[in-house]
């Protein structure tokens, strides 16, 4: 919940302590050893929450002190530039480099019978997996992959994937509509938690948390109401 992520910002701030980084893992991941229920339907798309995590450091100063890293089915160069661009400063994988050297997805993680040998502990199944040969398939993926992201990068005009910005990515809303993603994530301007959070998407969030419990100490009920409003208009 919103108020949650508010109340890490503000035990930081009256803490004084500082993670070396946060990295925000959307519900696309997971793992073939989690249950399905929760693969399925528990978490917030990594997009929304790195926004949400994105505007409460900023809003709140803290920023400067935090990396921010994303994950959650990035797979490819447009998903990392897309990501950076929305705040993270890296990318992480997992998924796509266990594709790379043969995952089949059969879903035995944590049953120690997956038939590729590369999530088992069974000595036997684990000659299924020939180091020499999926290395070199991991290093090649993961160069070709920084390969896509460079050219990406290029053609938008810029040097660094860090001086990407949210304004230089279109994606379709619907079948007739495309919008720039800071059109439908706006990102909050520096400390504006902190001077005026009434202002911002987040006001009640911010009222309702608290540097000493994830419990809200304000009811939610309102604020619920107008994430929901919000987000229905594409202004979350």
């Amino acid at each position: 919940m919103p108020h949650e992520v508010m109340a890490l910002g503000k035990a930081m701030l009256s803490t004084g302590i500082y993670p070396d980084f946060i990295v925000v893992d959307g519900a696309e991941g997971g793992t073939g050893a989690a249950p399905s229920e929760l693969s399925d339907w528990v978490g917030m798309p990594l997009e929304d929450g790195l926004v949400m995590m994105q505007n409460m450091l900023v809003g709140t100063g803290l920023r400067k002190h935090i990396k921010l890293g994303a994950s959650g089915k990035i797979y490819n160069g447009m998903g990392m530039a897309k990501h950076i661009a929305l705040g993270a400063d890296w990318c992480n994988a997992a998924r796509a480099f266990m594709f790379s050297i043969g995952c089949v997805q059969a879903r035995r993680c944590d049953k120690g019978t997956c038939p590729t040998g590369i999530a088992t502990q069974d000595p036997q199944r684990q000659r299924s997996l020939d180091i020499d040969i999926q290395s070199e398939r991991a290093a090649r993926f993961h160069a070709k992959t920084l390969s896509a992201l460079a050219e990406i990068v290029g053609s938008s005009g810029v040097i660094h994937p860090s001086e990407l910005n949210p304004h230089q990515i279109i994606t379709r809303v619907n079948a007739a509509q495309s919008k720039s993603i800071i059109d439908i994530h706006p990102l909050l301007p520096a400390n504006s938690l902190l001077d005026a959070p009434k202002d911002t998407a987040y006001g009640d969030w911010w009222e309702a948390a608290s540097p000493d419990t994830f419990k809200p100490i304000r009811d939610i009920t309102q604020a619920m109401g107008k994430t929901l409003s919000a987000h229905n208009r594409g202004h979350y």
